[in-house]
């Protein structure tokens, strides 16, 4: 495990959400909960709310370089998250960055293909220069069902065990097809010898907005704690199940944020309690 006075450095290389439920917004808020210090590279401007994704302003190429250049030159990265992309000049202008940082540095990529809302955030060379650029270089890609199964080219039917495993002859180190989109909520974890399913709760009643950037960083975050990466995917999905659940179901038109913070059940139990219902954690 990790020794050091100082907090862990991890950084996320995403796009910006307006409405601060996904993307750096949803990104930083699980790095504090893990306990780590969070920094960003901001890949892409977004102009979204609950309802959907109204427009996307991509940052140029060489500012995402510079952004990355800052804070390894000065601060220092244990550990990396990587969240939209959208284009191939984004995805190689990240390749590049990721040569600025110490060698072996873990590093998460979730392929965030679409937006809760719907709206496409991923266009269709970004996916291939993703396989050749990306994948060989992560420790750990996190797709949902649908964007794993795109990634691996995988027949209709084909099971997701079977897709976690040609996932990985691409070239990231582990994979964890996440079980957001199953009938039962259950992680697929392979890393080339391990074969395992990470099990948990699915919450009808919650709010999924942001529930990947929440489990992608939660698992960069262990990652950099000093975690292996089984450890760290388990630890990943109990925290993003935990922000769901918490989720603030009734915040705008569309479906919420989630929450790892509890920020409305902790205002509940404060006005039974009388105290004030919103604060920071005690």
């Amino acid at each position: 495990m990790r020794a050091s006075p100082n907090p862990p450095r991890v950084l996320s290389i995403a796009g910006s959400d307006s409405g601060g439920g996904a993307g750096i917004q949803a990104d930083l808020k699980a790095f504090a909960r893990c306990g780590v210090h969070g920094m960003t590279a901001i890949t892409a401007l977004t102009a979204q709310n609950t309802v959907g994704v109204t427009g996307i302003h991509p940052v140029p190429g060489a500012f995402i370089v510079e952004q990355v250049r800052a804070v390894a030159e000065d601060i220092g990265v244990d550990a990396v998250k990587i969240g939209m992309l959208g284009t191939a000049e984004t995805v190689r202008a990240v390749r590049a960055a990721l040569e600025l940082l110490e060698p072996g540095t873990p590093i998460v990529l979730d392929p965030v293909m679409v937006a809760e809302s719907g709206a496409v955030l991923l266009d269709e060379p970004a996916r291939a220069a993703i396989v050749e650029e990306l994948l060989p270089r992560v420790t750990v890609i996190t797709p949902n069902v649908p964007e794993a199964r795109v990634l691996a080219a995988a027949a209709d039917g084909e099971e997701v065990e079977a897709i976690a495993r040609r996932l990985h002859e691409l070239g990231p180190a582990a994979v964890v097809v996440t079980g957001g989109h199953r009938e039962q909520a259950i992680d697929v974890f392979f890393d080339g010898d391990r074969l395992e399913r990470i099990a948990g709760e699915r919450y009808p009643d919650g709010a999924a907005h942001g529930s990947g950037c929440t489990h992608s960083s939660a698992l960069a975050a262990h990652l950099a704690l000093g975690h292996p990466p089984l450890e760290a995917a388990r630890a990943a999905k109990r925290i993003a199940g935990e922000a769901v659940r918490d989720g603030i179901r009734d915040l705008g038109a569309g479906p919420g944020p989630v929450d790892v913070f509890a920020l409305t059940a902790r205002a509940r139990a404060g006005a039974r309690g009388g105290r004030a219902a919103t604060g920071p954690l005690p």
